[in-house]
């Protein structure tokens, strides 16, 4: 009689457990769900633009990688990576959030067509990383410019007049050419965050300083090339990596969520773009300037030198 009054009290505490815990908090051995997230873009802090297409910004990083952290049933986290870089601020605060998750969940990185430099950057951390054979990789470099737009003010007639309170304050305002000693404090600021990236690749793939130095040419790498030098751990499209992504967080029946972008209004939907960015380039338009004009304005206004980890000639906003 007490053996059986033990066991309905035994069942009626697990039946009160399971009543209360919350839905997905009861883990099912080899079940479990990996999450896809779509990073496809230029990396920046800012948004979209209607000239230079989508974006990877820290704060929508932020946002997906905090929804498959607070999902208990996502087990693993693959990160779908298509971009040729952009700033470095931007590429090392996403590598903070990349780096904060995997202390949770297993992350694996899947390379599109392209995931070179910046991209490359915030993918090096990941526990796998996965490429196609034709992707394009690597790029691992810096690169800053600075207009010198004096010549072009001289032809429309422009007359500058600078007033500075520090010896190097103009050597931004790209009104003149550097100074030899301003050239080397230019020199001096990328060859550090040449030195981070540096860190960032030895540290995520396991490589001595030496080597990655000599792979840090800034040339770009084939998918089969990269793994050959140990940048990638293996050949394959989204499907492998996802089944890689399930090993290591030992769900053998995975459930893959794919998730998407943040939503949009339906306009910004259908035309692809940022409506403030779009009412930014109708507003140019209607001044009659043409979009040669509008690059060039905007290069105008930012004439700071923004270091970037990205690919040569991939316009960024």
């Amino acid at each position: 009689m007490e053996k059986g009054k033990v066991t309905i009290i035994a069942l009626t505490i697990l039946l009160v457990v399971a009543m209360l815990a919350p839905a997905g908090c009861v883990s099912i051995p080899g079940r479990g769900k990996v999450a896809v997230i779509p990073l496809s873009g230029s990396i920046t802090s800012a948004g979209g633009s209607f000239l230079f297409g989508p974006t990877i910004t820290p704060e929508v990083v932020r946002e997906q990688l905090g929804k498959a952290e607070k999902d208990v049933t996502v087990k693993a986290v693959v990160l779908r990576i298509d971009s040729p870089g952009g700033t470095v601020a931007a590429c090392q605060e996403i590598l903070k959030e990349i780096e904060r998750v995997k202390e949770l969940k297993p992350v694996v990185v899947s390379m599109g067509e392209m995931a070179a430099s910046g991209g490359y950057y915030i993918s090096a951390e990941a526990d796998k990383i996965v490429a196609l054979p034709g992707t394009l990789t690597g790029s691992i470099g810096v690169i800053s410019q600075i207009p010198n737009l004096e010549e072009l003010y001289q032809k429309l007639g422009i007359e500058m007049q600078t007033f500075t309170g520090g010896e190097h304050k103009d050597m931004y305002a790209g009104l003149r050419e550097l100074t030899p000693e301003e050239e080397q404090i230019m020199q001096k600021l990328v060859d550090e965050y040449y030195e981070q990236f540096v860190d960032v690749v030895a540290q995520g793939r396991g490589l001595s300083q030496e080597k990655v130095r000599n792979l840090a040419t800034g040339q770009l790498y084939s998918g089969v090339e990269a793994k050959e030098l140990g940048l990638v751990d293996e050949l394959g499209g989204l499907d492998t990596a996802i089944d890689l992504a399930a090993e290591l967080a030992g769900v053998t029946a995975p459930e893959v969520e794919y998730y998407q972008p943040p939503s949009k209004s339906l306009l910004e939907s259908l035309l692809g773009v940022d409506l403030s960015s779009l009412a930014y380039s109708i507003q140019m338009r209607l001044l009659g300037l043409s979009g040669q004009d509008i690059v060039l304005l905007q290069t105008l206004s930012h004439t700071y030198p923004e270091p970037q980890y990205c690919v040569p000639y991939i316009p960024l906003p």
